[in-house]
């Protein structure tokens, strides 16, 4: 039986979003064939308090967390110790592991695809780099660290050095595929393959029949919705300062969902001013999404106009697979836009339009709900056609069968019988 090892600080029950999709990789693997082994953090990544059991079973997949891997977010210093921890034991223990025929690194943390590097160069086997986003890119795009600094330095050396070991690496988008082929040669192993909504959890909940409206007093308000990471490559700003302008509008409510290094923000607005117009949530359980996503009657999707090709919007595909039209806070020449611009499912506003989305917000409500459900069964139709589950996730699966499929001894080749290709 062909083995895959991944190194990724996030798994579920985490609600990080790259841990959910690393999972949805890693029990496919286990589908076809593949005995399947993650190390990842024993705490949360948004919150250390949340603890994780040491081992399990998830799906068929052999899960193991590790201590002192999580310490919070408060400060860059604190998150690099605990990602530094985290990549000295998955390592170790990924050098150690017998039976393996592939490694599988994400971008969580930031430089786990060096450590995968190393664990392929010492081990002799193919590495798939998955990057979901790029480091340190973000950090300089956001301000954080010099340009020339020296941290970044190493870190863009540590890249070239992982562009160089992995057999394949897939990105998200075209912006992010020029991004990584400006560090290094990737001629013949780049695949650009966008994330996928959680399709087979999400579902469209009516209003009158969803406890979440309920639960929060949403009952009756027209509710504009940012669900995710609260973080700097997707500000806010905007929307906060069209939010205050909208404060006596009766029935539209802004609700804020999730966490992040912003979100502490919010929560404090909300205490000091008890607006009435906004409601700031903490991240709901993954097997409750359906109800918080369909508490919306409208997403907003945040991209910074220096995160394009460094981090990726994906959000929006949780918002096109319960059929709800979006606003995207992009510059014109980022994913999101693409997005929008292929299919009638919502409006793009460049960041420091306050004016503009106050207007749009403010006609909203007296859309014609015709109008706002046909947007919602494009996006639904847009998600099933062109970013569904099956087919993005089994276009990952099949570069990681591919990557190793050269090493399996003979008679040992994974079964790939029925899955998409």
């Amino acid at each position: 039986m062909p083995g895959l090892l991944i190194i990724c600080q996030v798994y579920p029950p985490d609600p990080a979003a790259v841990g959910q999709h690393v999972a949805d990789v890693a029990e496919e693997m286990v589908r076809r064939g593949w005995n399947v082994r993650v190390w990842t953090s024993a705490r949360g990544y948004d919150d250390p308090q949340e603890r994780y059991a040491g081992r399990e079973v998830r799906g068929g997949v052999h899960v193991r967390r590790l201590p002192l891997s999580s310490f919070g977010k408060r400060s860059i210093a604190v998150r690099l110790l605990a990602q530094a921890l985290f990549m000295a034991q998955a390592t170790v223990l990924a050098l150690l592991s017998p039976g393996a025929s592939a490694v599988l690194v994400s971008t969580s943390p930031p430089f786990a695809g060096f450590g995968g590097a190393l664990v392929a160069l010492v081990r002799r086997l193919p590495l798939v780099w998955w990057v979901m986003d790029v480091n340190p890119d973000q950090m300089v795009e956001s301000g954080r660290l010099g340009p020339r600094s020296f941290a970044v330095r190493v870190f863009d050396w540590m890249n070239r050095c992982t562009l160089r070991m992995a057999r394949d690496v897939i990105v998200l988008d075209r912006f992010m595929r020029d991004r990584i082929a400006a560090k290094a040669p990737v001629d013949g192993k780049l695949h650009v393959v966008p994330p996928w909504p959680h399709d087979n959890v999400l579902e469209n909940v009516p209003h009158d029949r969803n406890p979440f409206r309920r639960a929060h007093g949403l009952e009756g308000s027209f509710v504009v919705m940012y669900s995710g990471n609260h973080g700097y490559t997707s500000p806010l700003r905007t929307l906060l300062d069209a939010a205050a302008r909208l404060r006596h509008v009766p029935g539209l409510t802004f609700a804020f969902v999730g966490g992040g290094v912003l979100k502490p923000g919010i929560d404090e607005m909300v205490a000091r001013e008890s607006p009435a117009n906004v409601v700031s949530l903490p991240y709901q359980p993954f097997a409750e999404i359906r109800y918080s996503l369909s508490a919306a009657d409208v997403h907003v999707v945040s991209i910074a106009n220096e995160g394009v090709g460094v981090v990726h919007p994906c959000k929006i595909y949780g918002a096109l697979a319960i059929g709800r039209p979006i606003i995207a806070l992009a510059p014109r020449a980022s994913y999101a836009a693409d997005i929008l611009a292929g299919h009638d499912v919502g409006w793009l506003v460049e960041h420091g339009d306050v004016d503009g989305l106050e207007r749009l917000l403010a006609g909203l409500p007296s859309l014609p709900p015709e109008r706002l459900e046909a947007m919602g069964r494009t996006a639904r139709e847009a998600a099933r056609t062109h970013y569904s589950r099956d087919a993005q996730l089994g276009r990952v699966c099949d570069i990681i069968e591919g990557t190793a499929v050269q090493r399996l001894p003979a008679g040992s080749s994974p079964a790939i019988a029925g899955h998409t290709a």
